[in-house]
């Protein structure tokens, strides 16, 4: 290893001292009881809840998927993605948020969101609640392979060594971490994280422009290359027949549903576990507007500044990258050619805080959604609180290690995983915490038929249907997301109204009377 390497090991190490240290601080905090292990005793402020709801949600993929992405085909895919999230966070915060918290409250201080439509419809044979837990399990468990996958090339890039071995370090690492301090020390660490990548976008960013001849150099070779800096085009990249750089073809155009597609990212968020549970970890609704303003700059920054990367990138490096998959190393490239090894370090800590902030997110959740739901909610209703937190131990190390095997791969793209998964969530939650919260009419059969309609369309659309091309071809949540809608409210029209019961737990969110 030189000496370069070393100084960037080194910072890199700093960090993540750094992060074990609040781990290790909330610890006692977080092993008190089960409510703080997995929602911090809903005690977190307007900042804490909104920077780690967005530093768990962007994960790895801000810092090398969606810069990957443009510097490979340019603008029209990124961007285009980047506006559809950017008015999903709004939309989310804006409109569920605050009823969530609420409704959360309500049916009987419900803790993780299996639990909560399990007691918004007031189940007793637990089978909606069952089905949540599981597809929060598959879905989790591959959205924390793109994440170790995130750490493999990460590592392997800077320091030389195998994709495997340092995936698996990675792995080792958030395991450990997450082990440790529960929700409390996650989302105080995200936090901190969110600074962390923020500003590692921001100091490359501005080096990058500077060494690329400034934004109009930038602008001029992107408008060089066939739609490459188009919204309704793009770029046709293939590789020489001596494999050593980039030919431009003609681009291929990008028409409405190309730009539906895309912006259907948006409705993800009304399905992300991880986001939807700061809404219920908040300690005041009342602060949840000053949360929704700070996570808009952030996201809306974070998200502007990932893109151009990606198309400041294909300046400074035009061939540097020959496949997708290796495109979406171009910020570690930025950050090691322009920056001296220590600060490249700390730089680069920007990733490795991408990365834990979601990874920890998602094997939390997926393991509270095993103890807490199906372990304490079904087979052992009697468990205590200490049993409950060793079963999601055992649990989240399970998941992760299948998470591991998967992401053993290493040509995979961060992008497309994280793309499947995210459906996946959209699909199966979105509608129904829509329909649970905003419409009285909303059955516990519409919520299953919406949920397992919205989860399966997800994979027929994926493997089956969009294999067909032309308009087939389109990101399989937007079609899955408007099949469990009409689903939902097909068979809540078609079944026995809600009971009286379930109608005043409506009203009474509705009107603000919780107690």
């Amino acid at each position: 290893m030189t000496s370069e390497q070393i100084q960037v090991l080194i910072a890199m190490a700093i960090y993540m001292l750094a992060v074990l240290f609040i781990g290790i601080f909330y610890t006692k905090r977080a092993n008190k009881n089960s409510e703080e292990y997995f929602l911090g005793g809903r005690s977190f402020g307007p900042w804490v809840t909104a920077m780690s709801a967005e530093a768990s949600d962007m994960s790895g993929w801000l810092l090398m998927g969606l810069p990957g992405l443009a510097y490979w085909c340019g603008l029209a895919d990124a961007i285009w993605t980047a506006i559809g999230l950017a008015i999903g966070t709004y939309l989310n915060w804006l409109i569920v948020s605050k009823r969530l918290r609420r409704y959360s409250i309500r049916a009987n201080n419900s803790i993780t969101i299996p639990e909560f439509f399990s007691n918004r419809y007031r189940e007793k044979n637990k089978v909606l609640m069952s089905i949540s837990a599981i597809f929060i399990l598959i879905f989790f468990t591959v959205y924390a392979s793109s994440c170790f996958v995130t750490c493999g090339k990460l590592f392997s890039t800077l320091f030389g060594l195998s994709y495997e071995s340092m995936m698996i370090l990675g792995v080792v690492f958030v395991i450990a971490y997450t082990l440790i301090g529960g929700f409390l020390a996650e989302s105080a660490s995200d936090f901190m994280q969110s600074i962390v990548m923020i500003i590692a976008l921001f100091v490359v960013v501005i080096i990058g422009t500077v060494n690329a001849g400034g934004m109009g150099a930038i602008i001029e070779n992107a408008n060089n290359i066939p739609g490459f800096f188009d919204f309704f085009g793009i770029a046709n990249p293939s590789v020489n027949e001596a494999g050593t750089a980039v030919v431009w073809g003609e681009a291929k155009p990008y028409g409405v549903l190309s730009v539906f597609s895309m912006l259907a990212w948006g409705l993800g968020y009304f399905g992300m576990p991880q986001v939807l549970l700061r809404f219920m970890a908040i300690r005041k609704e009342s602060e949840l507007k000053a949360s929704r303003r700070i996570a808009m700059v952030w996201v809306i920054i974070s998200l502007a500044i990932a893109v151009f990367i990606g198309i400041m990138g294909r300046k400074l490096f035009p061939n540097e990258f020959l496949t997708n998959a290796e495109a979406e190393n171009i910020f570690i490239k930025l950050s090691t050619s322009f920056f001296p090894p220590i600060l490249a370090g700390f730089v680069m800590a920007g990733i490795l805080a991408a990365t834990i902030s979601s990874s920890d997110s998602y094997l939390l959740i997926a393991a509270s959604s095993v103890s807490k739901n199906i372990y304490h909610g079904i087979f052992k209703k009697d468990a205590t609180d200490k049993q409950v937190m060793w079963v999601s131990r055992i649990t989240l190390i399970v998941i992760a290690l299948i998470a591991m095997l998967i992401a053993l791969d290493k040509d995979s793209v961060i992008f497309k995983i994280v793309s499947f998964a995210w459906a996946g969530f959209g699909a199966t939650f979105g509608p129904i915490m829509l329909f649970s919260l905003f419409w009285k009419r909303t059955t516990r059969a519409g919520a299953i038929a919406g949920m397992s309609g919205g989860a399966s369309m997800v994979f027929v659309w994926k493997l089956l249907i969009s294999k067909i091309g032309g308009v087939f071809a389109i990101y399989e949540l937007l079609p899955a997301f408007i099949f469990s809608a009409i689903l939902i409210v097909a068979v809540s029209l078609l079944t026995k109204k809600p009971s009286a019961e379930i109608e005043a737990d409506f009203e009474a969110v509705k009107s603000g009377k919780i107690e």
